[in-house]
């Protein structure tokens, strides 16, 4: 069975996050191993320049680097990345499931991610040029994999 990890930023505070993502996490079970590591943020101060955007960027990119398993595949989630439509987006989990095990989606945190996590991901999605909380692009997240694996399976889901 293919495992799916979501590396992220970030707890979520709000209990209907946490209730989508406990409902996607229970729909997904029935097709793959699903992970999710939520890595703390950090505090961003009121006043700030770019020197200190940089390490903040540095600081919770460099965690989620140590979090990404071995032989896992990392695609990250960019605004820079291509955007897939969802029937694109399951034809590459498709494919990716006869190369790897384990698919690994990385949210950095709301400043972004570095150039060295870029590098290292061997691939970049953007769901949309629309700038959305990163809590709530790990729902979305969540609801394309589940839709993914329906649309692999054949089965019907709304449109």
């Amino acid at each position: 069975m293919l495992t799916i990890n979501i590396i992220c930023i970030g707890k979520l505070k709000e209990q209907y996050l946490k209730d989508a993502v406990t409902e996607y996490s229970k729909r997904l079970s029935k097709y793959c191993k699903l992970n999710i590591i939520e890595l703390p943020d950090e505090k961003i101060p009121d006043k700030i320049n770019p020197s200190t955007i940089v390490e903040i960027k540095e600081k919770e990119c460099n965690n989620i680097i140590k979090h990404i398993p071995k032989d896992s595949y990392p695609i990250c989630l960019d605004l820079k990345g291509k955007e897939l439509s969802s029937e694109e987006l399951a034809k590459s989990i498709d494919t990716l499931s006869f190369m790897t095990s384990s698919i690994s989606f990385i949210i950095g945190g709301s400043l972004g991610i570095t150039t060295q996590l870029l590098n290292i991901c061997k691939q970049s999605l953007c769901f949309s040029k629309l700038t959305f909380p990163h809590q709530l692009i790990r729902i979305f997240l969540l609801e394309q994999i589940f839709r993914s694996f329906k649309i692999l399976n054949g089965e019907t889901y709304h449109k």
